[in-house]
């Protein structure tokens, strides 16, 4: 039976500052090592983006999208499902978030003015779908760790950039809730040792196809390494 496997958490050099692979040949990349699809969560203009804070919101929106709009035509090309989600940030709290779409975005131009539940409120009630991501990094920059299980949908409970003892304590975390699990990279590189993401026995034809398959738990998580097959 055939294994899909798709990428959740990925950045591009066109939106996040941090990234250092561009659209095209992050979604090149995922295409060669076997993938059916990606999602590009860039980071959003809460966090560290490419995005000037001085521009009006509808054209900060645009140049926002530019990472996911110039991978999805790549995709269109090479045959790579790309689908749409961003990373927003609260003082080093990031939420995965999906299921909503840049007319949204643009509908929402106060969206950096809330607070972080408020926020998880108002992204959840338009039907958009929230993953805490890496809930227990540690850096200098972040001065607590704050756990929201009320106000997410899963964890990402495999992140292949963190620690494993960051992921152990995200997967005690969703257990200890209740919440969905999810994996991801968070790969602004391209090759790492290791990947995570989750995989399906059917193909997604969708952000929301892929939503509903992890609240029906049809998909899986899992972490693949790459550098013990090369």
């Amino acid at each position: 039976m055939a294994v899909y496997k798709y990428e959740t958490h990925v950045h591009t050099a066109e939106s996040s500052r941090c990234g250092m692979m561009d659209a095209v040949e992050m979604v090149r990349f995922y295409k060669d090592i076997g993938y059916k699809g990606i999602c590009i969560t860039d980071h959003f203009l809460n966090g560290n983006t490419t995005v000037p804070e001085d521009l009006p919101w509808a054209e900060r929106i645009e140049l926002f999208c530019l990472g996911y709009e110039k991978a999805y035509a790549e995709g269109q090309k090479i045959g790579l499902d790309v689908f749409f989600g961003w990373e927003a940030t609260f003082r080093g709290t990031d939420l995965l978030t999906y299921g909503l779409d840049k007319e949204w975005l643009l509908d929402n131009p106060d969206l950096l003015e809330l607070s972080i539940n408020e926020y998880c409120d108002r992204v959840r009630s338009a039907g958009g779908f929230i993953v805490h991501a890496h809930p227990f990094r540690e850096e200098a920059y972040i001065d607590m760790i704050r756990l929201l299980p009320r106000k997410v949908d899963a964890v990402e409970v495999i992140n292949a950039s963190r620690l494993d003892f960051e992921n152990e304590c995200a997967m005690q975390y969703a257990d200890n809730y209740g919440l969905m699990k999810v994996a991801g990279s968070d790969n602004h590189i391209g090759y790492m040792d290791r990947l995570a993401g989750i995989r399906t026995r059917e193909p997604l034809g969708s952000i929301d196809e892929m939503i509903e398959a992890i609240r029906m738990g049809e998909a899986e998580y899992f972490l693949d390494y790459l550098a013990e097959k090369r």
